[in-house]
């Protein structure tokens, strides 16, 4: 009789753990492309939508500044081209006859931005009327329209006509809220996690508020929002969609993870330097203060940027504290209205216009952009001053 062999290659046990890790790599691997076309496409998805807002179409027009324009901005424009020109950008002009009444009876030519349906129509993305599209057409052709960067999308705040909105306004905001933030939960993050770690005594009451924190963490972010309105607003009087409510709203949110990332750090700090220390006759703060935090600073402020990049992507909390309104104007300090990219982004995501399209990719783009950025900082730091022990 013919002896089965065991522990080889003609194993049937083995042929079939071999198959099974075969299939495993190859799942494996497929899941790995799923992933990797899932961000391909949503990244294509964005840019696609998105990039054509760093381009404006502007027309090239003799503006008149005649008594009828004193009154009404548009009659500085020829009657042929009103259709074409952007309101928004002579709605100033009767506000500039007041203030500089030398421009009356003048003429002057500049460029000025098309209205948002002829710079859709422009870019292939919406249609005009025949006598419009053709009339469009004849000023390309001649020069007169012409494409250029759209350095306003960066220098210019909301506005409820879509070829003059721009994100400085928000990002103004973001970084007011940001800088809020870090004043807020950096200090408190780092100084609870200090104690817990090198101070407090192992016993029922810290070890409740460990795990107190390590659940906060996982909170969903709106339930920031409505404590942040419930106790800034409501109990304190913090001004509603300021800056600096939105700001102590996200150091709330921010502030497990700066507590749990700093103790990690100040754990990762072998033992043997601390007892060096306290070998040589330094008291326990000496210790934390001249040794362990010096050592954990970089893990520290990993976190802490990775936490500020998180908060920088929040929308939830700070629409329940009022930060998705209108603002036109970069606010100039952390008490007045302001809001930031994301609720911007919403906002443009919510207007019917097509036009609003493509700011609101162009947003997405400049939001993720700034994301990446901070996270590529965070890897950068843990990789120049991480110390192996």
């Amino acid at each position: 009789m013919q002896r089965r062999l065991t522990g080889s290659a003609n194993d049937p046990l083995i042929r079939a753990r071999y198959r099974r890790e075969s299939r495993f790599k190859a799942y494996s691997i497929a899941a790995l492309f799923v992933a990797f076309g899932i961000i391909v496409a949503f990244f294509t998805d964005i840019i696609s939508q998105g990039y054509s807002a760093f381009w404006q179409s502007e027309i090239r027009v003799t503006l008149d500044y005649n008594e009828r324009a004193e009154r009404i901005g548009r009659f500085a424009i020829p009657e042929d081209l009103r259709e074409i020109v952007s309101r928004g950008a002579v709605r100033s002009i009767p506000l500039q006859i007041r203030n500089n009444p030398e421009l009356a009876g003048t003429t002057r030519t500049e460029w000025v931005p098309v209205y948002s349906r002829v710079d859709q129509y422009l870019k292939g993305k919406e249609d005009l009327p025949p006598a419009l599209a053709s009339q469009v057409n004849e000023l390309k052709a001649a020069g007169v329209i012409r494409t250029t960067f759209n350095w306003a999308f960066f220098t210019s705040g909301d506005s409820k006509l879509p070829e003059l909105a721009g994100i400085f306004s928000a990002a103004v905001g973001s970084l007011l809220v940001l800088a809020v933030t870090l004043a807020f939960a950096f200090p408190i993050g780092v100084m609870s996690a200090i104690y817990l770690e090198e101070f407090a005594p192992d016993n029922k009451l810290t070890q409740a508020i460990e795990v107190n924190i390590n659940n906060l963490a996982a909170v969903p972010s709106i339930i920031f929002g409505l404590l942040g309105l419930a106790v800034f607003i409501n109990t304190f009087g913090v001004p509603r969609s300021s800056a600096l409510v939105g700001g102590l709203t996200l150091g709330l949110m921010t502030l497990p993870i700066i507590i749990i990332s700093t103790r990690a750090a100040l754990r990762a700090v072998p033992d043997p330097i601390r007892l060096g220390a306290f070998a040589m006759g330094c008291s326990r703060w000496q210790v934390v203060r001249d040794h362990v935090l010096p050592l954990s600073l970089p893990g520290i402020l990993t976190g802490t940027i990775i936490g500020l990049a998180q908060a920088m992507g929040e929308t939830a909390p700070l629409i329940i504290v009022g930060m998705i309104a209108y603002i036109p104007e970069a606010p100039t300090s952390i008490f007045e209205s302001a809001t930031v990219l994301p609720a911007q982004i919403f906002t443009w995501a919510s207007e019917p216009r097509k036009a609003f399209v493509e700011k609101t990719g162009a947003g997405i783009i400049v939001l993720l952009a700034i994301l990446l950025t901070l996270n590529a900082t965070a890897v950068f730091l843990r990789r120049k001053f991480e110390r192996r022990w």
